[in-house]
């Protein structure tokens, strides 16, 4: 039975009885609600599920058991498979790389599957133990997508805490760092908000289904979590027009420095062109060079060199080339 990490029984009162894996049945709990967490990494599960799960279409099965997912929804009869996406808690890991949470749910029974640990469901645990964990389906729900909800808020705190940094620096400095932290914090709120935005679809889904177990109470809980996402996807909209910003002003600075560098390499070059034109003339080795048997001809043509520079920028002041 290693594929099922833990069951357990709802009391209806906010706690819960911890169930052996060889004992959990979920047809046979006296209508009892029934959390079963499976690894959906161990073959035993699809089997397990297929059991369980028998009298439903085998899509179901698959959903629950998919490495690829995305948030969404879907009602079938009473019950409905919910699939949601959760910030990644772990250590050496990007909290964007998000863990998927797979769910279906009834009246009497929640199956979940997961593929890495959220620690999410050990708060839950947690508040079984404290006997003020949810007493229903549909506190179950509420709590996990409410939960979910308040774990984003740190972490888009922290993109805009990030943001309001580079913002600051990017008036002074402008170097490569600064350049690939706002690629990375750009890349960051592209994939938040890739996961979020359906996620509050699902949440809108949820909140206007016909399913019986979830009072209007809950219903009402779930426009303010709705609510709660709505703002942080407008946040992210928010940073990714900012950081939009960010980029064309470096961008802008980046191209007003290098135009400034060509132009002074252009200025350079057009003194240039006429010395060069006139030593090449009289650098040619054919007879009847003016002065080359004059011991001043050197001389007196470097002055006349140096009379054309101070003339050429003479006239490039007077014409404000520089």
């Amino acid at each position: 039975m290693d594929h099922i990490l833990f069951s357990y029984v709802l009391d209806g009162r906010g706690g819960a009885a911890l169930l052996e894996p060889h004992t959990n049945q979920l047809n046979n709990t006296n209508q009892k609600i029934i959390w079963t967490h499976l690894d959906a990494k161990n073959p035993q599960s699809r089997e397990w599920l297929n059991k369980e799960l028998y009298s439903l279409d085998p899509f179901i099965t698959d959903a629950l058991l998919a490495e690829e997912t995305r948030p969404r929804f879907t009602q079938i009869n009473d019950g409905m498979l919910v699939i949601l996406r959760g910030m990644n808690p772990n250590k050496n890991e990007s909290p964007e790389d998000m863990i998927s949470i797979r769910l279906w749910m009834d009246k009497n029974r929640i199956i979940s599957t997961r593929f890495r640990s959220l620690n999410l469901f050990d708060d839950i645990k947690k508040s079984f133990e404290d006997k003020t964990g949810p007493k229903n389906s549909a506190d179950f729900i509420s709590v996990l997508v409410a939960k979910l909800s308040i774990r984003m808020e740190s972490i888009l705190a922290d993109i805009d805490d990030r943001l309001i940094y580079i913002e600051e620096q990017s008036v002074d400095i402008i170097d490569i760092d600064l350049r690939e932290s706002i690629a990375d914090l750009r890349k960051q709120t592209i994939i938040f908000r890739r996961y979020i935005v359906p996620q509050r679809d699902v949440i809108e889904q949820l909140r206007l289904s016909s399913l019986s177990w979830l009072s209007n109470s809950h219903k009402r809980y779930l426009v303010e979590i709705y609510n709660y996402v709505m703002r942080y996807v407008e946040d992210l909209d928010e940073a990714r027009d900012r950081l939009q910003v960010v980029k064309d002003q470096v961008s802008n600075t980046l191209s007003d420095k290098l135009n400034k560098k060509m132009y002074f390499l252009s200025i350079i070059a057009a003194i240039f062109l006429p010395l060069s034109f006139l030593t090449g003339l009289l650098g040619i080795n054919v007879a009847g060079i003016p002065g080359s048997q004059n011991e001043y001809a050197f001389w007196i043509f470097l002055a006349i060199l140096l009379f054309i520079v101070i003339l050429q920028v003479y006239l490039f002041k007077k014409l404000k080339w520089f």
